[in-house]
């Protein structure tokens, strides 16, 4: 007999299934060797249908799970499902195959009740290195196939055991083989737990039960997102940007965005964004959905849950051969700043109808650093990878973060200590950028400083933006400060590109210089005591303070001059 809906244990469900998947983000963090997988949390899991519809997924990095919900199906049905068994996994990073770029490798498992298929639960983890042209597989490459090893819906583990073969011949490909070992196992590990958890609910609740529920939760989940779009603004909003080049010619890449909302969902339609490049600035369509997703998520009711039936009203039109949606065997692996920058242009074009809830331009670039050679601790080769957090944009109300990273990146810090016990390098220098925000009544956030030393030969690459134009400012705000590169900045400063590869030899420094992000409204209009207090925190200078939001301090009693104040801003900007 079908069930009868219950709303109490629709809710115990729809949690349960949730907290599956936050159990294997613990069991892969938890497990896991790499920095940037078991600190910087640079992983997703999630649960899909047996139909490979997602259902549930973990609270982590909300740029790889709209991307699972392409990568899953699509490797799925590559593999065929019926070559899978109970214990079996699937392990992908094809980024032609609903994948992002090679260092982000998918690990995909079925799970059986009762010797039927119920579903797969699934993680995505970002590993340090996947072999290619440059430590961390990060660089400016011309075509793929330089980025790194690319697997595609190949079966790792079998009856519960990693194939050996399969496991020998990718570590090959990779330097770091110690971490990548080891994260793989936290992978494999994660999905068992899965796997367990969502078995004890069906033990516990009955398949039919589930899946009655499954169903009534992706229609729930349809429902209340088709309210929410019923209140947004109807229309069509436009807006386009820049990624500031593409690594091989100092020509923008532009992006251009609509979104038009109606009664039907919000389409995004990315038609005028210019064609692919031979250069490391191009998005699949799993990263440009992505974005899409994002910034209909960041519009809603956030306690509305992601799975299908909030996926079944994001649609693209994004087309074939072009920077959001490129073709084989066109470069990927910095596909990440163009779909974090167009996450920007979206939400710009939305600023004019719904002021209250857009920010001014955010940091909108992954700013990724990739960097190895041969530990001088071990003799052997390592690679390390992170992106640096910067600047948000100002808001309505508040000004906007300092330090944080923005969109779609939900990436944790990556502290000194623990950094400098794991990796040969140290840091001399971590700390907040000042006068690098937007001014406005709401400021942008501040951007970070991070100063790299080595006592060994090094080849570092910078796949970041914003060196050429900051974080745009809204309604009056100012653009944030834009980013800096800079070899050995204490001695003869030598300025780099935002995407550059560099051969550093034993006492060299990078300093790397985030964003700071827009402000939010006429400086001038900034609270004064505001202004006074970001001075006292050492993130305005006093001369900043005077020229840009017109307050002057006194620098003997360190307090505002309400006078000489009034003085400045009598009649600007009027």
């Amino acid at each position: 007999m079908k069930p009868t809906f219950d709303p109490i244990k629709f809710e115990v469900i729809r949690n349960a299934l949730i907290e599956a998947t936050e159990e294997m983000t613990i069991a892969l963090r938890r497990s896991a060797y790499s920095t940037n997988i078991k600190t910087r949390a640079d992983f997703s899991c999630a649960f899909f249908d047996r139909e490979l519809q997602p259902v549930a997924q973990s609270f982590t990095q909300p740029v790889h799970l709209g991307s699972l919900s392409q990568s899953v199906p699509r490797v799925i049905r590559e593999y065929g499902p019926e070559n899978l068994g109970p214990g079996d996994a699937i392990l992908s990073n094809d980024p032609y195959l609903g994948g992002v770029h090679l260092n982000d490798i998918t690990l995909i498992s079925p799970v059986y009740y009762n010797d039927e298929l119920f579903g797969y639960v699934a993680n995505l983890a970002h590993h340090v290195d996947v072999g290619g042209g440059a430590p961390a597989s990060i660089g400016a490459f011309r075509e793929v196939f330089q980025e790194g090893v690319i697997i595609s819906a190949v079966k790792m583990v079998e009856s519960g055991e990693i194939n050996p073969d399969v496991f020998r011949l990718v570590l090959a490909q990779i330097r770091s083989k110690h971490e990548t070992a080891g994260d793989f196992r936290a992978q494999v590990a994660s999905n068992n737990t899965g796997v367990r958890r969502l078995t004890a609910l069906l033990d516990r609740m009955g398949a039919e039960t589930i899946n009655f529920y499954i169903d009534q939760l992706l229609a729930y989940t349809e429902r209340r997102t088709r309210a929410e779009i019923a209140k947004l603004p109807q229309g069509v909003f436009t807006a386009d940007g820049y990624v500031d080049n593409d690594g091989y010619t100092d020509e923008p890449v532009h992006l251009v965005g609509k979104l038009v909302i109606n009664d039907d969902g919000v389409l995004f339609d990315l038609n005028g964004s210019e064609p692919q490049r031979r250069a490391p600035v191009n998005s699949t369509y799993a990263q440009t959905f992505s974005a899409c997703a994002y910034v209909l998520k960041s519009l809603i009711d956030p306690d509305i849950p992601v799975n299908a039936g909030f996926y079944r009203l994001v649609q693209i039109d994004a087309p074939d051969g072009t920077v959001v949606n490129c073709t084989p065997p066109f470069p990927v692996v910095g596909g990440w700043e163009t779909q974090i920058r167009l996450n920007d242009v979206l939400l710009k074009a939305l600023a004019p109808a719904i002021p209250d809830r857009i920010p001014a331009g955010t940091k909108a670039m992954m700013c990724q650093m990739g960097f190895g050679g041969t530990s001088p601790r071990t003799g052997e080769l390592y690679a390390y990878y992170e992106t640096m957090a910067g600047g948000y944009g100002g808001r309505v109300a508040s000004d906007g973060p300092d330090a944080v990273q923005c969109h779609g990146q939900n990436t944790e810090n990556a502290p000194i200590e623990e950094t400098e016990i794991n990796y040969p390098f140290s840091i001399a220098r971590y700390e907040l950028v000042d006068d690098s925000d937007g001014a406005g009544k709401y400021r942008g956030g501040l951007g970070l400083r991070r100063d790299y030393c080595f006592d060994h030969e090094v080849s570092f690459t910078i796949l970041a933006d914003r060196d050429k134009w900051g974080p745009w400012g809204l309604f009056g705000g100012d653009a944030g400060e834009i980013a800096r590169y800079t070899l050995n900045p204490d001695a003869e400063a030598t300025k780099l590109g935002s995407k550059v590869t560099v051969q550093l030899k034993p006492g060299d420094i990078m300093r790397v210089e985030s964003c700071g992000g827009g402000g939010y409204g006429p400086s001038v209009e900034r609270d004064p005591q505001q202004v006074l207090q970001d001075v006292h925190e050492g993130k305005v200078s006093v001369e900043r303070a005077r020229e840009i939001y017109r307050v002057a301090i006194d620098s003997d009693t360190w307090t505002v001059n309400e006078a000489e104040t009034e003085r400045l801003r009598s009649g600007y900007g009027k």
